[in-house]
């Protein structure tokens, strides 16, 4: 393995959250900051909020019917359009 080329390691790195908690880890660093961590992560607090997804297959039905009645409405008849004769040039 090569000599110096690797960064120095520090095993008592701190790591500070924005949420006030900090502890200590392995780093390349001396100190981190972080805004998230465990001691604030909704997953681990049990703080977790639940998205709704039973809405969102209600919503998906609603739009494809929806797609499918303007599918199958009469369509308008387009009106011809009328080309304009192009001006002279004078020069």
């Amino acid at each position: 393995m090569k000599q110096d080329i690797h960064p120095p390691y520090f095993p008592e790195a701190k790591v500070k959250c924005v949420c006030g908690n900090s502890f200590t880890v392995g780093s390349t660093k001396p100190e981190l900051k972080v805004e998230i961590c465990y001691n604030c992560h909704p997953f681990y607090t049990g703080k977790e909020k639940l998205i709704d997804t039973a809405g969102k297959v209600e919503k998906f039905k609603a739009r494809r019917d929806k797609a499918a009645a303007i599918a199958s409405a009469p369509k308008k008849e387009k009106k011809a359009r009328v080309k304009k004769p192009k001006k002279a040039i004078v020069k």
